[in-house]
């Protein structure tokens, strides 16, 4: 994609920054384009166009981190911080592993989506109440380790999708969690997975996730 580019002898990026910038911009799309899916490749797209020049270099040479990650899609993760509901911990770790309770799908103003997934909800907007949950996620995992740089990669994700019984979509809803996951971390966002459905949910909440971190 990008040979022609840099074979034209008239081209001079520094005369034409602007020019340059859209190489750089290339660069990172292209490497980035065929590990993604594409709902997950048009977020960090929109994100990377946003960044200064120096940034986009770090994306493109693969040192960006999670924090610039998220900084780049514009995302606040510490309105979806929640806090237990009952008697047991967001989150413990044990070596180098963090076990996380299961997350639902919490809106910044502490309410969450609920409904079934092929009844009340469709399938798009279950994939939505996943990714809202991988927000959530994400940011109690980093009230935990002060910093989503500390996590290495996602191990195992244990997915449950509130649905009708004759409801065969889940992994098109879970993948809502996984997309979010990929743009943060990368490749290592991308673990094991486990997308059954359930009859019924706490709270009647659309969606729960139970993942597990590897942390330095």
């Amino acid at each position: 994609m990008l040979r022609w580019c840099h074979g034209g002898p008239a081209f001079n990026p520094v005369a034409w920054p602007m020019a340059r910038e859209a190489i750089l911009l290339l660069a990172i799309l292209e490497r980035n384009a065929m590990k993604l899916p594409r709902r997950a490749f048009l977020h960090l797209a929109a994100g990377a166009a946003a960044l200064p020049v120096a940034s986009r270099v770090a994306w493109a040479q693969g040192s960006a981190g999670p924090e610039a990650r998220l900084k780049a899609l514009g995302i606040d993760i510490a309105q979806y911080e929640s806090r237990p509901v009952a008697n047991y911990l967001l989150a413990v770790q044990v070596g180098n592993l963090l076990f996380v309770s299961g997350m639902g799908p919490r809106r910044p103003d502490g309410t969450v989506v609920t409904g079934k997934v092929g009844a009340e909800l469709t399938t798009e907007q279950g994939y939505q109440a996943a990714r809202l949950a991988g927000l959530t996620t994400l940011a109690n995992v980093r009230r935990h380790l002060g910093s989503l740089d500390r996590v290495k990669r996602i191990v195992r994700v244990l997915g449950l999708v509130n649905a009708t019984p004759d409801f065969k979509e889940q992994p098109k809803v879970l993948d809502g969690f996984s997309d979010l996951m990929v743009e943060v971390f990368g490749e290592n966002g991308r673990g094991t997975r486990t997308a059954p459905g359930a009859g019924s949910l706490p709270f009647q909440v659309a969606v729960v996730f139970e993942p597990i971190f590897e942390v330095e």
